[in-house]
């Protein structure tokens, strides 16, 4: 057989092959995983209309394709896998469609996973508290060069239940990748971009943002009687752009190369073995914060730009205790610039500041131990809207072990920091 023609079978064996595997062979999408277990199977170009989840299990089974699947039911998430190993989706858009993007559930979650592969996905108008890419109790997982547009929601937050704050209040809500008990993961390469609610004081005046609903008779443990006097809280951004979740089991993640915008926190860490690096935060209220627990947190080549209340911030949390400290970690070679000159620049008074280390929530809060922090740049240009550069809080839970060398940090209206900067 010449070569050409070895060539060409060859290619019509393949297409052959890729038709079979084809969910448009199949009256669903559902009915062609439950026909082809283990495969990895085509979703075509096209619009694929769903009112129950797509359930992926079994190993090395997936979507992948330009296809785009619109869930309209607002009481089932997009796609639910679990107890997979190797499953992957690749290149789909997952999204709902007008009158039914507000949710309580997530775009993609994955339970109980090992090695799976989110890649070049995109969910778009999955407006959720839960994240619209969720990954729980799993292992070794991969969430590469996916976008996830327009993730937040109006909703309550309600903390009547908790002794700790005992309210509840009007808040957006929304969380574009969140990852908890899932040691090994790395999320790179990613967009979280929310283009739907900016905090401008018209939408906080109509919707009464930060306004509590409900109030409990006695004011929470770590709630301000300022606060719990005025029924108003100025946290009413809630959620984040990538949220990863639960010290000492959550290890080993990896936060690379990612875009955040307009984000009410950036990245929220509660997690340890912890590399943040190469990721741009514009826009938030919150750059990035690591707390309850968070140890060994390696913060390095990050770009934070008009961020508003604080872009680094360290502290221990309710979550802390003895065995679960925050510290041991580095803060090297970030940029921080046009601090406070992003959209909620409005909400936040004179302490805010690009570098935070907090004291706790807690009294028994174990204090902030051991963190090197050089070679960041605080660049301001004209008058500062910070008071200071860093901000180390005093009391006796006040951090310890905190070395500062070669950074270059524009004053803020007075001085560089609260403290001597010890090096």
């Amino acid at each position: 057989m010449k070569a050409p023609l070895l060539l060409l079978t060859v290619f019509l064996t393949l297409s052959a092959s890729a038709a079979d595997l084809s969910v448009s062979a199949y009256p669903s999408i559902q009915a062609a995983l439950d026909a082809n277990p283990n495969r990895m199977l085509f979703v075509p170009a096209g619009d694929y209309p769903i009112t129950d989840k797509i359930r992926i299990r079994g190993e090395r089974s997936g979507l992948f394709g330009p296809g785009r699947i619109i869930q309209q039911n607002t009481e089932q998430p997009i796609i639910v896998i679990e107890e997979a190993k190797e499953a992957e989706i690749r290149d789909l858009t997952l999204t709902r469609p007008e009158g039914k993007m507000e949710t309580r559930l997530e775009g993609i979650v994955v339970i109980r996973c090992r090695d799976l592969v989110l890649d070049n996905v995109r969910v778009i108008d999955n407006r959720s508290p839960a994240g619209s890419i969720s990954v729980r109790e799993s292992q070794d997982c991969r969430i590469s060069r996916c976008l996830v547009r327009n993730y937040m929601r109006l909703s309550i937050d309600d903390r009547t239940q908790s002794k700790d704050w005992g309210y509840a209040f009007n808040c957006t809500d929304g969380t574009g990748i969140s990852v908890s008990y899932s040691p090994g993961c790395l999320i790179e390469g990613n967009r979280v971009i929310e283009a739907n609610f900016v905090p401008t004081p018209e939408v906080k005046a109509k919707y009464k943002l930060g306004d509590f609903v409900k109030k409990n008779d006695v004011k929470g443990g770590i709630m301000s009687q300022q606060a719990w006097d005025a029924n108003y809280t100025d946290a009413w951004q809630q959620g984040s752009g990538i949220v990863v979740n639960a010290p000492t089991v959550t290890d080993l993640t990896r936060v690379i190369g990612k875009h955040v915008e307009n984000a009410a926190q950036g990245i929220d860490l509660h997690c340890d073995h912890v590399i943040v690096s190469g990721n741009i935060v514009t826009n938030a209220f919150i750059g990035m914060k690591a707390m309850h627990g968070s140890r060994h947190v390696l913060i390095t080549g990050n770009q934070f730009t008009r961020n508003s209340l604080w872009a680094i911030g360290l502290m221990p949390g309710a979550g802390a205790n003895a065995e679960n400290f925050d510290g041991g970690s580095i803060i090297s070679n970030n940029i921080i610039s046009d601090f406070g000159h992003g959209d909620a620049h409005w909400i936040w008074g004179a302490e805010r500041s690009p570098f935070k280390f907090d004291t706790g929530q807690q009294p028994d809060d174990p204090p902030l131990t051991d963190v090197i922090v050089t070679g960041n740049i605080v660049h301001s240009t004209g008058k500062p809207r910070y008071k200071y550069a860093v901000i180390i809080a005093g009391g006796p839970n006040t951090p310890r072990g905190m070395h500062f060398s070669n950074n270059l940090l524009h004053p803020g209206t007075q001085g560089v920091a609260n403290t001597e900067l010890r090096p």
